[in-house]
């Protein structure tokens, strides 16, 4: 059987022209959710999606959905191909875009082709899947899928002092369907690793089975300001010291674990934050994530212990402001399937894996089945400038995503 392609040009040129949406004087590409770089990078999509004859529809949280529903089979529950288009602050062009674009593609691959789907199918472009202004992450399929009040959401304030709700409004992108409005039959998303497995393995594609449970906290340690040059160590309330206790230890546990366990804290701030002065606070944020639920409460817990101890021992005042909590979550092993099957008939290597980052799919995984496919991510960099994904290994993934999207929506 003679395999059909998508237009890898179109496909390549799409990908590079969303990644020159929004960068500034020095190049930096920086689209985060509903600023006015992503209002740039909203207004091309959606050209393209009306250019390709699809049905736009936004929903109140900023969600974008280009539909495809052919004569009779409209009132059908969909497949739905997707990912997002915000980005992190410098950074790459891969991360999300591929998937968007990719759906894109797939659809108007089919269409000219005459192939007539038993099913509508439908590209994705979910709101603040990166939680850099707004938080938490993957915030509008978590509207989507019902995981969240949508009202709540819309009065989030983001890192700026914005309102999410109003920068909607403000950039056009506050729709008129509610968050929902089509449930999907099943959700496939395509999506560089953005990690090192595929490379280092050799292997062309990933079939994602489960993706990791994630927990993210804010700390707070309050001491004392006191003078640096005067005040004897053994008489201090460092809140610096304090948080840096913690750092050490997440990191030495996460290493002498045997489990697939990782931890970061990513953001800290000290106060005052001079040079002279020992620090009356320390605010910082921690990453757990583990794909295992149990392993997962384990490191919650034993962290919490740890600052337990530690709020004793420095003489220390200790807060936690739980920020979000994801369960792992299992993948349709149907789907899963599917995408091996396709590799296989394309004559493609391809692992079942774990995805380590959280995506949309996670979300939509709560109200249908849903898989991801993985490329590779070269040195497994991403939310960076150096990000990579060679160009034939991301038209293979997206040969791979046309030919489970006609598996999953031929005729009944």
């Amino acid at each position: 059987m003679t395999l059909s392609s998508i237009d890898a040009a179109r496909l390549l040129g799409r990908l590079r022209e969303l990644g020159d949406i929004g960068r500034d004087a020095d190049g930096r590409l920086t689209r985060l959710a509903a600023s006015d770089t992503e209002r740039g990078g909203r207004d091309r999509f959606v050209s393209w999606l009306e250019a390709a004859g699809l049905d736009v529809a936004v929903d109140r949280i900023g969600n974008i959905f280009g539909i495809w529903a052919t004569e009779g089979i409209a009132d059908r529950p969909p497949l739905m191909l997707g990912s997002h288009i915000d980005t992190v602050i410098n950074a790459g062009i891969y991360d999300g875009c591929y998937g968007v674009l990719a759906g894109l593609e797939v659809i108007e691959t089919l269409k000219a082709s005459g192939y007539m789907p038993g099913r509508p199918i439908v590209v994705a472009a979910f709101t603040n899947e990166e939680g850099v202004r707004y938080a938490p992450d993957m915030l509008g399929s978590l509207i989507y899928s019902g995981g969240l009040d949508l009202d709540a959401a819309l009065a989030t304030i983001g890192t700026d002092g914005s309102v999410l709700g109003d920068e909607l409004h403000r950039i056009g992108y506050a729709g008129d369907r509610e968050p929902g409005f089509l449930k999907p039959h099943a959700y496939l998303e395509l999506h560089i690793e953005q990690g090192p497995v595929l490379e280092r393995e050799g292997v062309a594609l990933g079939a994602v089975e489960n993706l990791q449970g994630i927990s993210w906290q804010k700390v707070t340690i309050e001491g004392d300001a006191n003078h640096a040059g005067t005040t004897p160590i053994s008489m201090r309330r460092d809140a610096g010291y304090a948080a840096a206790r913690v750092v050490t230890f997440l990191r030495e546990r996460a290493k002498a674990s045997n489990t697939p366990t990782v931890a970061t804290v990513g953001c800290m701030a000290f106060e005052p934050n001079a040079i002279n002065v020992i620090p009356s606070r320390a605010t910082f944020t921690v990453d757990l994530r583990d794909p295992d639920e149990a392993r997962l409460q384990q490191e919650e817990a034993a962290l919490a212990d740890f600052l337990d101890t530690l709020s004793s021992e420095e003489d220390v005042t200790i807060s936690v402001e739980r920020l979000a909590r994801f369960e792992p979550v299992m993948f349709d092993a149907g789907i899963v399937a599917e995408i091996e099957t396709a590799a296989r008939a394309r004559a493609l290597s391809c692992r079942r894996m774990t995805s380590g980052a959280g995506h949309d799919a996670q979300m939509i995984a709560r109200i249908a089945p849903a898989a991801m496919i993985f490329v590779p991510s070269k040195g497994g960099i991403s939310h960076n400038p150096k990000e990579f994904t060679g160009d034939d290994e991301l038209v293979v993934g997206a040969n791979v995503l046309l030919d489970v999207t006609r598996k999953l929506t031929q005729g009944e």
